[in-house]
Order: structure tokens, then sequence, then C-alpha cells
């Protein structure tokens, strides 16, 4: 009767368990949404602040954001290009999560919605990828947007 429960120690001190739910239980997928909308929401509000220290926090190390045909690979490489977005007063766009989805493991999630320029008027759609680590914390590891050229924008805006 003990052998499965030392097994089961040995997994999980030697780092073999899994970081999803036990077989036989349940994660809460509405509160992992629930959270992963509350960490891309304040990842955007990291910009309205202008605290890059804040935005970064949100990054995983090994992230790759791809804000065109050339992917940005790293903390350090994302970092060096967004800087500039963090210069001035106010925030060169904004942005908000209206899709979130999280993987039935719990270990990765989807956030999609629009980004906005100053004026509020959209101009993107963002949709990240983000991962659980194991104390809990979401942080992107992946990042893209799509222009919203020609969608309901009149030529030359």
């Amino acid at each position: 009767m003990r052998t499965p429960f030392l097994l089961a120690l040995l997994m999980v001190v030697s780092g073999c368990a899994s970081q999803s739910a036990p077989r036989g239980t349940a994660l809460d997928l509405d509160a992992l949404t629930r959270d992963v909308a509350a960490a891309e929401t304040a990842f955007a509000k990291s910009m309205a602040d202008r605290d890059i220290e804040a935005f970064s926090g949100f990054i995983a190390d090994d992230a790759i954001f791809q804000p065109g045909p050339d992917s940005l690979r790293g903390k350090p490489a994302i970092l060096a290009a967004w800087g500039k977005y963090f210069e001035g007063a106010q925030a060169p766009f904004s942005w908000r999560p209206e899709t979130v989805v999280v993987l039935e493991g719990g270990q990765l999630a989807q956030t999609k919605g629009p980004v906005f320029d100053p004026a509020g008027t959209p101009i993107l759609e963002f949709r990240s990828t983000w991962r659980r680590d194991p104390d809990g914390r979401w942080k992107v590891v992946f990042d893209d947007g799509t222009c919203l050229c020609g969608r309901d924008t009149p030529p030359g805006n």
C-alpha cells in the first residue's frame, strides 16, 4: 500500500510529476482563464503606465515576438526593440484581451484582442500565447499582431 505513495513522492521530488492536475482531479479552467485575462490586462497596463520593468516581468526568457517578417527571440531582444514604445509620456498604443482560452492541462493559454492607436481606433489584432510557470505565474512565450488594414478602415488611415 505504501509503494504507490512512495513512487508518487519520488516523482514529485525528482521533478517528474506533471505540473497539471493529478489524474482524477479537475483543473478550474474558469479560474485559470480569469488569471490569464488578468495577466494580459496587467501586461497592457504596464504599457499605459510607461513601466518597462513591469512589462518585462510578463515575458518569458525564451519568448518570441513576431512584429512582422522578422522574429524577436528572447527577452533581451524583445526589450531592446520594445524600449522605444516606452519613451514619452503617452503610450503609442494600447490593447485589451477579448478572447482567452486555456488548454485542458492548464499550462498554456492564448489571448487575443484589439490594439488601439492613441485616439482609440483599432489598428491591429494581437495574439499572445502564455505559459504557466511552476510558481503559477503566467508569462508570454509567443506574441504577434495582424494589421486590421482594409477591415472597415478607409484607405490611407
